[in-house]
């Protein structure tokens, strides 16, 4: 297991939340942040452009994306050029295909040879990854982010699909892969073991990243405690004879 300090995958946050969003922007290891509609709804957003502006004052410099919400490819094209109006390092969001399993190629191709910058998302098999790295141009940086997590929901190992993703996006070096939705700080490690660009996480596994390394028989401990003092809180009794 490398140190933290020495990860060679990128930590991006995922959240819509801007309190959180400021307190994992002093974190030096968060390298970028993403963010969703499903994500934002959760957090109460109800301006996405005041929202989003908000963020990027919040963030400086640093990778942010953000997705457009149309369903179909001119709706969308005119979201991601305004989404792309919003800063330097702004990536627009667009996914693979619409709700009617309409691949977005020929969008990706026409926002991509404009220099939009895009991260093409909710991709879930290498097929999509090389449709759309057939799509984007070798001079526009852009994301495709797999979701490694949704994967692993299904009963696949996803280690195995991502590592030839990774050897699939050679052909593009401005092209970089996302390990998306991970399900446990694990997921950070492997990725970073086989050579993926950047991985996402939503707080609840960042919140983890201080446990890196502890020691397991304090760890042990640890959890003995929690039970016993999780007990003694709830004030449970056995009778006894």
């Amino acid at each position: 297991m490398r140190p933290l300090k020495d990860l060679r995958v990128k930590i991006f946050a995922d959240g819509a939340d801007l309190k959180v969003i400021a307190d994992l922007a002093r974190n030096p290891f968060i390298k970028g942040f993403t963010t969703n509609p499903t994500l934002m709804r959760k957090a109460g957003v109800l301006d996405y452009r005041a929202f989003a502006l908000d963020m990027l004052k919040i963030v400086g410099d640093r990778s942010v994306s953000f997705e457009v919400f149309s369903d179909d490819f001119a709706g969308m094209e005119a979201q991601a050029r305004e989404i792309a109006t919003w800063g330097k390092n702004v990536y627009v969001k667009i996914p693979v295909t619409n709700t009617k399993r309409e691949f977005a190629g020929d969008l990706i191709r026409r926002l991509a040879n404009a220099g939009v910058q895009l991260n093409v998302t909710a991709i879930l098999t290498n097929e999509q990854v090389k449709d759309v790295l057939a799509c984007l141009s070798p001079k526009t940086a852009s994301y495709v982010s797999v979701f490694a997590g949704r994967i692993a929901d299904t009963g696949r190992d996803p280690v195995p699909l991502m590592a030839e993703a990774v050897q699939l996006l050679k052909v593009n070096p401005k092209a970089e892969l996302i390990w998306a939705s991970p399900r446990e700080l694990l997921n950070i490690f492997q990725a970073d073991a086989i050579g993926c660009h950047v991985i996402t996480a939503t707080p609840d596994i960042l919140n983890k990243l201080s446990l890196v390394g502890k020691d397991l028989g304090e760890y042990s401990l640890d959890t003995v405690k929690m039970f016993f003092n999780d007990a003694r809180a709830a004030g449970f009794s056995i009778p006894t004879k």
